[in-house]
């Protein structure tokens, strides 16, 4: 004989954290889509540069190793800068530091963003409307003066912009994953645990986080973008740090060095396209991951990015 069963009939668990994390989630959208794949191979391909810097470069990059100014050659592939130094070694030590301040800033804008979320959206009402306050004050604040104030007063470290961007960014993070905190707290499982006594922190770390982390990380990715534009506008008006070379410093020596003056195109261009390049890259990939995770957008007519012009082919014919 059966066992007796006494109770409520068993009711579906919620989803264990290692199906939910699982990182096929997050990778499947864009390994189906082209652009996505292309922007992946893009930022890799910095990514790389970054993280070999030291190998690949010889010596100090700002050692003055030829010409003023001279122009592209065998000897110097992308010419070199207002101080004789090779713009290749310029731009591959730049890129370690504008990465880095992306990637720290972007970190540090989804664990305050995601934390008030978090907390905003799971326990509500007064706590809610606190933290959504604070957040529309910051979300209101003009970001380039606050970062061109804060740095004059804090300094122009690396790890004081990488800090300045972090504390800016983070208030849509914070407006994303309140909503879907909303969603997740009031699901079946959710609120099964909670009639079983299970704690607020059990509840969120247990149940909320797992479901929330993909969407994270897709913004995540598109703060990255920001970051590493941010840092390059701050330096460009000389608010970066002036002990480091970054993108961004690379085109504001090249404009006090007088490169459009004197004609010098490669002193100028090749920094902008890395940015526009790596930026471009976070949002391509950002975006996709963002129309595949986020439940507000896998609605066809919620997403830009999914309108298409019909073929005439492919129109319905008029009666």
């Amino acid at each position: 004989m059966s066992p007796v069963q006494t109770g409520a009939p068993p009711v579906e668990d919620a989803p264990s954290p290692t199906r939910s994390l699982k990182w096929r989630a997050i990778a499947a959208p864009v390994l189906r889509n082209k652009s996505a794949m292309v922007a992946v191979f893009v930022l890799g391909v910095f990514v790389f540069l970054a993280l070999a810097g030291p190998l690949l470069i010889e010596g100090d990059p700002k050692a003055k190793v030829g010409e003023v100014f001279e122009p592209p050659s065998r000897e110097f592939a992308l010419g070199t800068d207002g101080g004789g130094a090779s713009m290749v070694a310029l731009l591959v030590a730049g890129a370690q530091v504008s990465l880095l301040i992306g990637f720290c800033a972007a970190a540090i804008s989804a664990i305050i963003g995601g934390t008030v979320g978090i907390l905003a959206g799971f326990f509500g009402g007064r706590t809610d409307t606190a933290l959504m306050r604070i957040t529309d004050y910051f979300l209101v604040i003009p970001d380039v003066p606050l970062m061109i104030v804060i740095a004059a007063l804090f300094g122009r470290s690396t790890w004081n912009i990488i800090v300045i961007i972090g504390i800016i960014y983070w208030t849509f993070t914070a407006r994303l994953m309140r909503a879907q905190t909303k969603s997740v707290r009031e699901r079946v499982y959710v609120q099964r645990a909670r009639a079983r006594g299970a704690g607020n922190r059990r509840l969120i770390v247990r149940h909320v986080l797992p479901q929330v982390t993909p969407l994270l990380v897709a913004n995540t990715v598109l703060l990255i973008a920001y970051a590493i534009f941010a840092e390059t506008f701050i330096t460009f008006l000389g608010l970066g740090d002036p002990s480091t070379i970054s993108w961004g410093r690379l085109i504001e020596n090249s404009f006090t060095d007088d490169a459009l003056i004197n004609e010098a195109w490669w002193a100028v261009i090749p920094p902008g396209i890395c940015v526009m390049l790596v930026v471009l890259a976070c949002t391509v990939i950002g975006q996709t991951m963002e129309d595949a995770l986020n439940p507000r957008l896998r609605t066809g007519h919620l997403s830009v990015r999914r309108f298409r012009v019909l073929r005439p082919s492919e129109r319905e014919p008029q009666s």
